[in-house]
Order: structure tokens, then sequence, then C-alpha cells
């Protein structure tokens, strides 16, 4: 289940849904925005990327593994895309999430975190081809798929198509605090709460996270501890992010999230429930207007184990500013 900015029509409440997710991977050759395609020899036609999620796995994962699977790439998720929804012959909806997606760079601390993919078979897949936006637009068999297409060129023509994403987590399920005889510091994940961090680390990998910043508390540090030792990245602990530390003086911890924001690193920040209020008003000071909807605005804010993805871009002559908003709680693809 996904809360997002941007996303597809709802499918038929009739008749059952096919989940899927996939990509418009980008890149700029010559000064000319490009895209990639694939072509399907079984229904001999042109299209983007993309394959119905397996089980446990999130949409932005899925669509990762799909990109590698039928292109060969490793690549890293930009905004969202608009999403795409059809009835296919046999009656069923199909719902598909897109994004825009660049190739990974070969060190990413990202792909340390991946699973390895095997090429799909040339029967599923038997060409890709770069193209220049205009001829990918005449190529593409389905007209449909020209809708996250013209999406990604209005990101591109208004400088929003280049971005790094800020992910703020919650810290996964923890020991009750009644039922815990430690100090508040010491409180860890319930086996639950393992769950909810092994389950982070593909949506972190998606999104090439490559800084990992953490309240010292254990319950946190506990979260992103599996996805900062498979991306062999260390962990930066942040006294300001604990709950007495923000509860004394919040304005360190509204300084240190407006410095994450416009950094220009893809980075995760996992705290605390008490500590999101401050950290999402530093948010919503980079956020447009029409963006605004999708911050979450009620305690609890995020579920535990739930993550915020803040998709930043900076403009020339402009403050970076936020392009595109998503709320994932991969725990729950693992649990269906």
């Amino acid at each position: 289940m996904t809360i997002v900015a941007l996303g597809p029509p709802a499918a038929s409440a009739l008749r059952p849904a096919i989940d899927a997710a996939g990509a418009v991977v980008w890149r700029v050759r010559k000064g000319r925005l490009q895209v990639l395609l694939i072509h399907r020899p079984r229904y001999d036609d042109w299209s983007w990327p993309k394959g119905k999620l397996e089980a446990g796995e999130s949409s932005p994962d899925c669509a990762v593994r799909e990109v590698a699977e039928e292109t060969g790439e490793q690549v890293i998720l930009g905004a969202r895309l608009p999403g795409l929804s059809y009835t296919m012959t046999n009656g069923v909806d199909k719902v598909v999430d897109y994004w825009a997606a660049q190739v990974a760079a070969p060190r990413s601390a990202a792909l340390r975190a991946r699973t390895a993919y095997p090429l799909c078979s040339r029967s599923e897949v038997d060409d890709t081809v770069w193209l220049d936006v205009e001829a990918a637009d005449q190529r593409l068999t389905r007209v449909q798929d020209r809708v996250p297409l013209h999406a990604l060129v209005d990101f591109y023509e208004t400088d929003r198509l280049r971005t790094w994403a800020v992910v703020i987590a919650r810290h996964g399920r923890a020991t009750k605090r009644a039922a815990w005889k430690g100090s508040e510091a010491s409180r860890p994940l319930t086996k639950g709460g393992l769950l909810d961090a092994a389950a982070l680390v593909p949506v972190l990998g998606a999104f090439g996270v490559g800084a990992v910043v953490s309240s010292p508390w254990a319950r946190c540090e506990r979260t992103v501890h599996p996805y900062a030792k498979k991306a062999k990245l260390p962990i930066h602990v942040e006294q300001a992010l604990t709950e007495s530390s923000h509860a004394k003086r919040p304005q360190p911890v509204h300084q240190v999230a407006a410095e994450w924001l416009r950094s220009g690193r893809s980075t995760v920040v996992c705290t605390h429930r008490p500590v999101l209020p401050t950290v999402l008003r530093a948010v919503a000071e980079v956020t447009p207007i029409r963006l605004a909807r999708a911050l979450p605005v009620k305690d609890p804010y995020l579920k535990p184990g739930a993550a915020l993805v803040v998709h930043m871009a900076q403009r020339p002559a402009h403050e970076p500013r936020a392009v595109a908003i998503e709320t994932w709680h991969p725990r729950l693809a693992v649990e269906e």
C-alpha cells in the first residue's frame, strides 16, 4: 500500500488488479534528452521496461529489478511519473507505477546493497534502444505510454529532472516502553521491527541513498543498520534527533534537516515520531504549494518502518526545492 504525490488512476473495485512497476530511463547526449525503450518480440511492441511485483516486493524495488532484467542497466529512481491503469484482454486491470531513472554510477553505494539480477531471455526482450524523446514518442507502440514520457519532458524543461532523494524514516516497531526495563535509549526493535529494517533496504537502494544519518538511540540505529551494512556506509549519528534532545531544543533538528535537504546528496535520516513534526516543517519550507498535500499532517505522521521520500532539485540561480514527494511502507509488501 502506498501514498504518493502522483499515481495511477484507481483500478475497478469489481476486478482484481495486477500491480506492476517500471521506469523511464533517461540521459542527455549532446544537449538532447534521450530515453531507453525495449522491444518485446511476443507482442512486437516498443515500450518501457516494466513488470509485475513479486511476492514481498515494493514498487520501487520492482522498478529497479525490471529495468536490470530487461535492459542490463542498474538505475537510480528519481521523481515519480504519472502511472497507468488499463484493462488487459483477459479482463484484469493492471496498474503500473513509473519513475524517472538514471543509470547508476558504477561505484554507487546503493548498488552494493542490491541483489544481482540476470538478464531476461531474448524471447522476452530482444532489443533496447536509446532515442531522442521526439523519436521515442513516435516509436512507442501504445498511446498511453506517452503519458509518463510527456511528464518526463516537462520535468526536464523546467529543470526538475536531475534530483537527489532525502528519505525521512521512522524507526521500526520497538518494544513497548512499559515492557522494557532498560534505558529509553537502549529500547530495542521487536522481531517485527527487524522485518521493518530489512524491508527498508531495497527501497533505500532504489532511490540511491549514499549517506545514512540516525538518532543514536538503539531502535533508530538498528533500523538503518541493515542498509548501512550492505551498502558499506557509516552511520552518522545526530544527538539532536533523539526524543529527549528534541524536547529540550527542537531548533537544531530544524537546522540540520534544512542542511540535508539542500545537500545535493541522497540521504536517509532515521528518527522518532515526536521529532517528525520539526523535520516535516523543514520539508514544508522547500515544498511548493502544489505538492503540500503529499506531506503527512497528522500524528503519527509516519507508521513505524515507513519512509517519506523527498525528491529535491536545484534550478540555476534558485534555492533547492522539492519536486516530488512519496511515502512508502515497505513492510506492508512483505506481509501481503
